[in-house]
Parts: structure tokens; C-alpha cells; sequence
């Protein structure tokens, strides 16, 4: 009953039922109420002239003007830019260190045909990472593969570990890594640990750092969790990162939980996927986790020292890893999506465990199958959050009338975060398509054009796709109930 996630939900409660009780004892006297509608107009106007999208714009303004009193003071408090500027200023060291790092002259770019290349300059001129080639990319297609991979790695290493994750759950996939940890440590090996206070409050002991750190395992948390009403905790670090001694990476929908692996069930069959790097590609995905760690540590780090000579990779196609942020209003990994959608010529395949999408992105997608593109989405059929899933359903009529074919897997739940388009190019990760990962997230994942791993990628999705129910408009036939209340929550998407 005492557990910190139990302390810190009251605490929050407690604050939110006093402000609402503040709000009622003084809303009947005239000025205040005058105050409020005042706040509540300035929030609106404020609103409907901000950069954020539209649909997150009326989540906020019908609530606002149903409830004029509450509404402009809680969005005060939770629909604001969830980083001040002091935070801004901040976290823009990690923007100033990739950048001076990784921005540097690359040939690379001038050997993609000219459609490519647009699509690598943008992540290049905006994450500010460089596209590679002299990359292998092993697919990964589940987490028990992942896992295994992961494990064999890390016995390897002999220079450094870094794991960046959003979730660690104490179970056996943990207690299995960090054995490896906590001998690796012992023999000289630097081995550190980001994990995000959040994604972890229900899974890590309060303090679980300290614990880390007896063990000689640097640790570092990202934006801890304060029992305090603020809407700094809307941003988290969501991303998935393990590097080895530099010559290997792991990126991909997989965090350490016994979930992923499936040594245990919650939802029926796990489905994740995954990538590994080896060759050139890695360090930029070493920076990405330095850069994390010099932010969240106030320390120096000379980048140099952990770079490896790549000596005998001879990876096919291009590799560009991607890293995306809420600093500085760039979207990146919706702009990668996009572009993928928007130069593709025969075929997009799409798998995310959330299908919650601005005009942008489903005006791309229904144009693509008028276009007569051969468009198809595999989501969840057993979901982990069942008001997230009903939002996502509301989504598929329009899509279906437009010709875009959508399918549930059946055997569970599916994590998985890629793109695979034209067989050609595809892109691997943590984000996924819904509010969140695309705006308030720190997220990375991989860019891939003519890699031979992309040919998995497609046949472990038309294998996943045969283990999915196709759906079809008469699936909503006699479910008015439903779809009334999908219309209801898919106001509010942004906000949940």
C-alpha cells in the first residue's frame, strides 16, 4: 500500500482534489468567476494560435469551453509545453552534443539517388545524424530472439555496456542481464544504466539506483517522478538502447520485462521486434546515449574516447539512425513516417500497437491506397489499454473506405514499431503512432534503404499477417454503443 507509485498517486490526487475544491469555494463570487472565463478566453485564443496540431487543439478547447472555470486553469497546469524553458535550455545540450559530434561531411549522402537522399538529408540536417553504410542489420523478429542475441553480446563486451531503457521490470529477463552486469562491472567493464522514472515506478524500489551502483553499475534516471502536480511529467525517455564496446547496437519496441520475452502473459502472445547493428552505424547510436548521459549526469564526456575502428564490416544498402525529441517542436519521427508514406510507389506495410493519428498522417495514408498502393496495418487484437484500443478502432472505417487494409493479430498483443515500404526502404523503433511518441517522447529508431534485412522484415509481416483477422466495415455492424463512445474518446486522443 506504501509503495512509492502508491504515495506519489495520492499525493497528485490529493493536490488536484484541492485546486478543484479551491475552484468551487470561490466560484461563486463574482470576480473570481470573471477571472476565470477571462483565463479560459486567453487559454482558447492562446491555443487556436499555437503550433501544436489541431487535433490536440480541440482536446483541450471543447473541455475548456464546457467547463470554463476548471478548464483554463488545468490546462495551466497539464496542456502547457511540458518542458520550461529552463529544461529546454537544458536538454539542448543533447541537440549541441550530437550535433557537434555527428555533424560532420559525409560522402555517403551523395551515393543515394536523389529521392532517397531527401529522405536522409532531412534526418540528417534535423537529428542531426549521418546515414552509414559498411553496416550489418540483423532483423530481429520476437523478443525471445532479441533477448537471446542481447544476452550473447553483452557476455562479449569487454570495454562498456550501455542500456537505455523506458521500462526495467525486476524478473528473470533483468535478473539474467544483470548477473552479466554486475560480473562485467567487477572485471573493469563500464557498464551504466538510463532507465526512466516513470516507465519504471511500478516495476524498480524507490532509490533502485543506489542499489546499481553497489554493485559498481553507473546509473543515471531520467526526470524522476515527484509527488507534485506538474506537467513536467508528461515528458519521458522513451527509447530502447543497448550498445557493446561500440560495435554493436539494439534498438527496437523491446524493454527488459519478462512481458517482451514471453516468460510471462498479460496479453496473450507478445509480439515485438527489434534490430541489431554491427559496423559504423553504432556509434551513433553510442552518442545517442551519451548525450543522454552527460544531460542527466551535469558531467563531460569525451566522445572520442568511446568510438571504435569498424575494421571489416561490409554491411549492404544505407543505415541511418534516428533520434527524436520535444525540445526544439521538430516532429522527426513523424516527418520519417511521412516521408516514407508520401515516395512510396507500390507497397507500404505498417505494424504499431496504437493507431492514434493526426490529418496529416491518415490524409497520407487513404491517399497512398486511392492511389492504389497496396497499404496494410496490423494492430492489436488483444489490447493493453482498452480506451487506447477503442481510439484506434475508430480510426478504421476511414481507412477502410479508402482502401487501406487493416488487420488485428490475433494470438495477442503486438509492440512492434516499423515500416516497410516498396521493399526497398523500412524503418525499425520506439515510436509508435500515437500522440505521444510523435510530440511529448524522446524516441529513436533506424532508417533503412536496400539493406538485406528489409526482406525479413516483409516475410515475418506476411507471417504475422496470417495470424491476423482482416477487418472489414460489416465489423461494425450493430455496435453503435462502441462506436458512439470511440467518437467520444478520440476527442480527447491526444491527452491520453
Amino acid at each position: 500500500m506504501f509503495r512509492r507509485a502508491t504515495l506519489v498517486t495520492l499525493a497528485i490526487l490529493i493536490q488536484m482534489v484541492l485546486l478543484v475544491w479551491v475552484v468551487l469555494e470561490f466560484q461563486y463570487f463574482i470576480y473570481f468567476y470573471i477571472f476565470s472565463m477571462v483565463i479560459s478566453a486567453l487559454v482558447v485564443i492562446g491555443i487556436i494560435n499555437s503550433e501544436s496540431k489541431y487535433i490536440y487543439k480541440i482536446a483541450w478547447i471543447i473541455p475548456i469551453l464546457i467547463f470554463p472555470i476548471f478548464g483554463g486553469i488545468f490546462y495551466v497546469f497539464f496542456g502547457l509545453n511540458p518542458l520550461t524553458r529552463k529544461m529546454k535550455r537544458e536538454m539542448n545540450r543533447i541537440n549541441l552534443d550530437t550535433k557537434d559530434v555527428l555533424m560532420k561531411d559525409t560522402n555517403v549522402l551523395d551515393e543515394l539517388p536523389s529521392q532517397t537522399k531527401t529522405q536522409s538529408n532531412y534526418i540528417y540536417n534535423n537529428a542531426y545524424m549521418p546515414p552509414y553504410k559498411n553496416t550489418i542489420v540483423e532483423y530481429l523478429p520476437n523478443g525471445e530472439t532479441a533477448f537471446q542475441k542481447l544476452i550473447e553480446e553483452l557476455e562479449k563486451a569487454e570495454k562498456y555496456i550501455f542500456l537505455e531503457y523506458f521500462i526495467i521490470k525486476q524478473g528473470y529477463m533483468w535478473k539474467r542481464i544483470l548477473d552479466i552486469l554486475i560480473r562485467k562491472a567487477q572485471a573493469g567493464v563500464d557498464c551504466r544504466v538510463i532507465y526512466d522514472d516513470f516507465g519504471c515506478l511500478l516495476n524498480l524500489p524507490h532509490n533502485y539506483h543506489k542499489q546499481l551502483e553497489k554493485y559498481g553499475i553507473k546509473c543515471a534516471i531520467f526526470n524522476p517522478i515527484v509527488p507534485i502536480l506538474t506537467k513536467r511529467h508528461n515528458t519521458r525517455n522513451h527509447r530502447k538502447i543497448a550498445v557493446i564496446d561500440g560495435k554493436v547496437a539494439f534498438t527496437g519496441g523491446i524493454n527488459i520485462g519478462d512481458e517482451y520475452i514471453n516468460v510471462s502473459s498479460r496479453y496473450g502472445y507478445w509480439k515485438d521486434t527489434a534490430v541489431l547493428l554491427k559496423g559504423e552505424a553504432v556509434w551513433s547510436f553510442t552518442v545517442m546515449f551519451l548525450s543522454m548521459w552527460s544531460y542527466l549526469t551535469k558531467t563531460q564526456v569525451d566522445y572520442a574516447k568511446f568510438k571504435d575502428d569498424v575494421i571489416g564490416v561490409n554491411g549492404e544498402g544505407f543505415v541511418q539512425p534516428y533520434n527524436d525529441n520535444p525540445i526544439d517542436n521538430e516532429n522527426v519521427g513523424e516527418i520519417v513516417y511521412l516521408n516514407l508514406i508520401n515516395k512510396a510507389t507500390k507497397s507500404i506495410y505498417i505494424t504499431t500497437p496504437y493507431l492514434i493519428i493526426d490529418s496529416e498522417m491518415l490524409t497520407a495514408l487513404t491517399a497512398a491506397a486511392k492511389a492504389g498502393l497496396d497499404v496494410r496495418i496490423i494492430t492489436p487484437h488483444v489490447p493493453d489499454k482498452w480506451y487506447v484500443h477503442i481510439v484506434t478502432q475508430s480510426y478504421y472505417k476511414t481507412l477502410l473506405k479508402s482502401g487501406v487494409k487493416v488487420y488485428e493479430y490475433k494470438p495477442g498483443f503486438i509492440h512492434a514499431k516499423m515500416m516497410i515500404v516498396d521493399d526497398e526502404y523500412g524503418t525499425i523503433g520506439t515510436i509508435n503512432m500515437d500522440y505521444r511518441s510523435l510530440y511529448l517522447h524522446f524516441e529513436c529508431g533506424v532508417w533503412m534503404y536496400q539493406t538485406p534485412c528489409i526482406k525479413d522484415m516483409k516475410q515475418d509481416f506476411l507471417e504475422t499477417l496470417e495470424q491476423s483477422e482482416e477487418i472489414t466495415l460489416t465489423y461494425f455492424r450493430g455496435k453503435w454503443l462502441k462506436q458512439l463512445i470511440a467518437m467520444i474518446f478520440r476527442i480527447f486522443a491526444p491527452l491520453l
